[in-house]
């Protein structure tokens, strides 16, 4: 596995780990070269996150040569006017916040209209293009998904992983490129089942690098099994690419457990139930139980369920992998390791990996929970200084 030693922090450890990173660089006089990646959001949580950080990157006394913090903004969705005055007021805030240590810019992914939701896709391919063009010359890397929607954060954070970890066994693979890359994380499970998701799109958005298993005709008769990741008030959108999924398919639902909230998979299991169990006939012996507040073990969890798939599906041919994430941050980014390293050891088999999303138009937040939010602070060191041998 990829990240069998994996780097992993929360709340207080956060701070503990960048102050010790931060101290090396200072001591081996390795300036830094930064970009920081968050959206442009009605998200507050993203303040509290970059907060954190640029506090701890200036305590740290560390040579910063270059700071860029790109703001990814995107338009298409239908949102209340709080809801847009929050973004607007949230994007002044992480400039003023960045401007301490560094340059703002912004780059909009353009709005997509009506029926047009193919050009979703072309979209986010041209988006992570423009955004791969700002890791020239880096040494540090911050993806911030606490305001960016889910396949805005898939995408970037499957680029850039595809940009700087080799398709090798090398022990140096997370190391070689001499990036290092963190995805931060603003959780809070309540807040995310609280912000509504509705009128999912007419046609699935793939992420980019993740489509050909699922639309490619030549693999269409090829056994296929289907991982949806289920969170609450994501019903629209499980229905929506259920709907795309042949009556043959083996269904693995994934529901979180052990969670903050010990019934939280029973009433998931409750909300789900006629749409995967009922008019599927999807056997209780098919759920995949992975840890709410621990990414690592998602990825672990959800790798080993589709290596164990591509396995015992070889025999007749090969395999898809169809994976749909709609869970709490932590386990979508967990879940997008798990595709990474499986779409790598599916380079030389007859089994692929697809991500197939309908994404939503119009999203529902309560401004008052937004404003309350206490999330815990998540960082995952990717690649870079931890892992030096």
């Amino acid at each position: 596995m990829i990240w069998e030693n994996y780097v992993f922090r929360r709340g207080v450890a956060v701070e503990d780990l960048w102050d010790d990173m931060y101290a090396d660089r200072k001591t081996n006089h390795r300036p830094m070269r930064l970009l920081y990646i968050a959206g442009r959001g009605f998200d507050l949580r993203a303040n509290d996150v970059i907060s954190k950080y640029v506090e701890r990157l200036n305590a740290s006394g560390c040579q910063i040569e270059q700071a860029t913090l790109l703001l990814v903004g995107f338009g298409g969705y239908q949102l209340s006017s709080e809801l847009e005055e929050l973004t607007e007021e949230n994007a002044g805030i992480l400039e003023e916040i960045f401007c301490r240590v560094g340059k703002v810019e912004t780059y909009f992914i353009d709005e997509i209209e009506d029926d047009e939701e193919l050009n979703a896709t072309i979209m986010l391919r041209l988006g992570a293009s423009k955004i791969l063009t700002y890791l020239d010359d880096v040494t540090d890397v911050i993806l911030d998904v606490s305001s960016l929607p889910r396949i805005v954060y898939l995408t970037i954070l499957l680029s850039i992983l595809a940009r700087i970890v080799p398709a090798t066994d090398s022990q140096d693979r997370l190391t070689r490129q001499g990036v290092t890359f963190q995805v931060l994380v603003g959780e809070d499970p309540e807040l995310d089942s609280k912000i509504a998701a509705l009128d999912p799109s007419n046609d699935l958005v793939l992420i980019p690098g993740y489509s050909e298993a699922f639309q490619s005709e030549t693999l269409r008769d090829m056994p296929m099994a289907w991982f949806p990741i289920l969170g609450e008030n994501r019903l629209a959108q499980v229905l929506k690419v259920e709907s795309n999924i042949p009556d043959w398919a083996e269904i693995c639902p994934v529901l979180p457990h052990p969670s903050r909230d010990p019934r939280r998979g029973d009433k998931l299991l409750t909300e789900y139930d006629n749409a995967l169990f009922v008019k599927r006939q999807t056997p209780l012996s098919n759920i995949i139980y992975v840890h709410e507040g621990h990414p690592f073990e998602v990825y672990r969890q959800l790798l080993e369920a589709m290596l164990r798939f591509r396995s015992t599906l070889a025999v007749i041919g090969g395999s898809r992998l169809v994976v749909t994430p709609l869970a709490s941050k932590l386990i979508t980014v967990g879940s997008a390791l798990a595709c990474f390293e499986m779409k790598m050891r599916s380079v030389d088999t007859t089994s692929g990996v697809a991500i197939p999303y309908a994404e939503p138009k119009r999203y529902i937040a309560d401004v008052g929970a937004l404003r309350s939010s206490k999330p815990d602070l998540s960082v995952l060191v990717l690649t870079g200084d931890p892992f030096q041998i």
